[in-house]
């Protein structure tokens, strides 16, 4: 990684981090499968993925914190961070920018994915 490319990668996951942890700074959406659980339990979901903290090189080859895999009582969940345009038509070309790019939060049940 050149150090434009690292340093690009930690403004990226500055920016996921902060998002992450408050839901603020993007979209947030969960699938039916989360929709569908008991409240309490949707709450830890949600408390977990907030301070999911286990990025290693198997979830998180580009350093990004994009995403996560959590277990709530017996049932595995995913997350996932994608970046789009502002208009959220296309892709965004520069997710370390967030003036270009809204991130959209998915939380999905791991039978979902």
């Amino acid at each position: 990684m050149t150090q434009s490319s690292s340093a690009k990668a930690e403004r990226i996951r500055q920016l996921n981090d902060s998002f992450r942890r408050t839901f603020i700074g993007g979209r947030v959406m969960i699938t039916p499968g989360v929709e569908e659980l008991d409240l309490a339990v949707r709450n830890d979901l949600l408390r977990q993925v907030r301070e999911f903290t286990a990025f290693e090189g198997d979830n998180d080859p580009y350093s990004e914190h994009d995403f996560g895999a959590v277990t709530v009582g017996e049932q595995s969940f995913f997350w996932k961070i994608d970046y789009y345009d502002r208009t959220l038509e296309g892709g965004s070309d520069d997710p370390a920018d967030p003036g270009k790019t809204t991130r959209v939060l998915t939380i999905m049940h791991a039978s979902e994915y």
